[in-house]
């Protein structure tokens, strides 16, 4: 799933703008982070022991991952540093676009992809998952639209605004190939979440569909203008993504032996509880690594 603050838009009201445009209501806050591990830091292989890890984040997406000036924050960006403060390692977050993240770890670009990963069978095929927190997909829309939704055939004969390279966006076109002729469903992808908040707000959108934490959270900040529409559907886990090499699968073992020491430390729940994401909390035994290469 995935992506509120690259500003690349000018909205029609500033006041509006400055809203939509609010970095995490965590941004400000202290970081919290977590205490060396030596058995989980021997885990770390060792060429990743010598250089600072790049990660790979899509900070238009508060509380997960935004801009606080030329910082990226988020409750993402705490939990990797405090998994690189366990494992003993050196990490440095990069403002990227979603969809070339997956591409970068391939390559060889970054070594993390840490920016709000549905873990999906299809992106599995590409990457290992760690999987430490739990979302589901939300829809917002104008406060004075009467729209319901039900599920994502309430989308027939609708505008929706997604994220490109999103799971929102691969749902909303399964969900298009089931509308009839007279209620085509329209998606109007952007590359990244304010923009499509944007569109939301414009009314070239009718709805926004995003991940149902950063959905409620939108809505938050907006104050009024923008409001929930039905309940989250679609719940599945996140996951921090890395090569499916085998230095890659090493460092997938590093950090779920760290995430499982800073969910025993009370660490994890700190940091989700610090952005107001608790909801989405996992215990140890759901701190799992997926599409391993072995």
């Amino acid at each position: 799933m995935q992506r509120i603050p690259r500003v690349r838009l000018a909205l029609v009201t500033t006041g509006i703008a400055s809203l939509l445009l609010a970095t995490s209501v965590s941004a400000g806050a202290a970081s919290i982070t977590g205490t060396f591990n030596a058995a989980a830091a021997k885990l770390v292989p060792a060429q990743y022991k010598k250089i600072t890890l790049q990660v790979a984040s899509d900070a238009t997406y508060a509380p997960d991952e935004s801009m606080s000036g030329t910082n990226v924050v988020g409750f993402d960006v705490d939990l990797i540093n405090a998994i690189a403060k366990t494992l003993g390692i050196k990490v440095k977050e990069n403002n990227v676009t979603f969809g070339s993240i997956i591409g970068g770890i391939v390559g060889g670009k970054y070594q993390v992809g840490n920016s709000s990963f549905t873990d999906s069978k299809v992106r599995e095929k590409k990457v290992n998952f760690v999987d430490y927190f739990v979302a589901g997909e939300g829809v917002y829309a104008k406060a004075s639209s009467t729209l319901t939704f039900t599920g994502t055939k309430s989308f027939c004969g609708l505008k929706v605004a997604v994220e490109t390279g999103t799971v929102e966006q691969t749902d909303a076109v399964a969900a298009a190939k089931t509308c009839p002729t007279a209620k085509k469903l329209t998606i109007l992808a952007f590359s990244n979440q304010t923009e499509a908040n944007t569109a939301v707000l414009a009314g070239r959108a009718d709805v926004g569909f995003v991940d149902s934490q950063i959905a409620g959270h939108i809505v938050a900040l907006a104050k009024g203008t923008f409001k929930l529409v039905g309940s989250a559907i679609n719940v599945a886990p996140y996951g921090i993504a890395t090569a499916k090499t085998a230095a890659g699968l090493g460092l997938a073992r590093a950090m779920r032996a760290a995430l499982k020491v800073l969910i025993a430390n009370g660490t994890y729940g700190a940091i989700l509880a610090k952005s107001g994401v608790s909801a989405g909390a996992v215990t140890a035994s759901k701190v799992v690594l997926n599409g391993a290469i072995s």
